[in-house]
């Protein structure tokens, strides 16, 4: 057989696995679903401007600090845990920023600092709970979320404005961004759109979530250990330190979900980002996540960010709809990606029966 004839073939093999592979089905799902609803979206409200530029690049700025927490969430739900914390210490992050900054007068950075200490500090102190006294990590985690929700209302009970040249700057930071008109200048778009700093910070983190995930020996540890953690403690693997520096990572996403959050509002308190741990969590499920650990991938995340800032929108463009229908389509596309995760997970049961 000629060797180009066979390389084609080899090719072809890859290719069918790659859209075969029950892990990759689930992200197929996610991207699939994301385009029909923002295609039914272009349909009713293309002409009101929700194909704009604008309108997309808002999905990452208004949403960048879920997408940021659920790139730390994503490792932990690979390795078949959960962290119901992650709210709370973003809140948690804005509260140690506003009250350092505005109440005592320290440099913001002073305060990012120790907000981070905070977070991944208590992110380690749960993943070693979890790992070495055998707590379930729903149990650890609801037990960090109370505390930091605590922590928060003894800082104070009442909203916190930030006013600081730095917050300001970072804030306020944009970049334009602009096509040549026909006399070959550059002007920006209409309307106008541009790139802030929460979505540099949110696709950033994908970048190095997916690196770490897919170019690391920690994301093969990770992998192996969601997969089956007593088949990975045999193979000498280190579980027990990859799952505590896993929630130790999802503590300093946490805390950097909590700056971006705190560059959007401008503000700290200490009731701030409610059940946005759920909003997390569901992004990730949604973006082809396995609850039962083993799978999952950064890009699925992003899609699934992007797929739950998608129906709030259309709502938002069609004017005459209660807001709380968003929560009502998000958890039927909660429930309908479930669904899928069984079938997907029953199917490759019997697959390997078959063999």
């Amino acid at each position: 057989m000629p060797e180009n004839k066979t390389m084609t073939i080899a090719s072809g093999r890859r290719m069918r696995n790659l859209l075969t592979n029950p892990k990759y089905l689930m992200v197929y799902a996610t991207i699939g679903i994301f385009l029909l609803i923002y295609l039914f979206g272009a349909l009713l409200y293309g002409g009101r401007g929700f194909t704009s530029v604008r309108t997309f690049m808002l999905f990452f700025s208004d949403n960048a600090y879920i997408g940021i927490s659920a790139v730390g969430m994503t490792l932990v739900l690979i390795t078949g845990g959960i962290d119901l914390s992650v709210a709370a210490v973003a809140s948690l992050t804005g509260m140690i920023i506003a009250y350092g900054t505005t109440v005592l007068g320290i440099h913001p950075l002073v305060c990012i600092g120790a907000a981070l200490l905070v977070g991944v500090g208590l992110g380690a102190l749960m993943g070693a709970c979890i790992q070495y006294l055998n707590v379930p990590p729903f149990i650890t985690t609801l037990t960090g979320m109370f505390f930091a929700r605590g922590v928060c209302s003894l800082i104070s009970r009442e909203s916190i404005s930030i006013k600081h040249p730095l917050i300001d700057a970072l804030a306020g930071f944009k970049i334009y961004l602009t096509w040549p008109n026909a006399q070959g200048e550059w002007v920006k778009i209409k309307p106008v759109a541009s790139i802030d700093l929460n979505t540099i910070a949110f696709i950033l983190m994908i970048v190095i979530g997916t690196i770490i995930l897919q170019k690391t020996r920690f994301g093969r540890n990770v992998y192996a250990i969601g997969g089956n953690e007593q088949s990975a403690t045999l193979m000498g693997l280190p579980v027990s330190r990859t799952k505590v520096l896993v929630y130790a990572f999802n503590g300093l996403c946490s805390v950097l979900a909590g700056i971006s959050y705190v560059l959007y509002v401008k503000s700290g308190w200490n009731l701030s980002l409610q059940g946005a741990e759920l909003d997390v969590i569901s992004a990730c499920v949604i973006g082809g996540v396995m609850l039962s650990g083993g799978v999952g991938y950064m890009f699925g995340t992003l899609f699934g960010v992007l797929l739950k800032a998608t129906i709030p929108a259309i709502i938002t463009f069609n004017g005459s709809m209660n807001s709380w229908w968003a929560k009502i389509f998000t958890s039927v596309l909660l429930l309908l990606f479930i669904i899928i995760q069984r079938a997907v997970i029953a199917s490759s049961q019997w697959v390997k029966k078959k063999e």
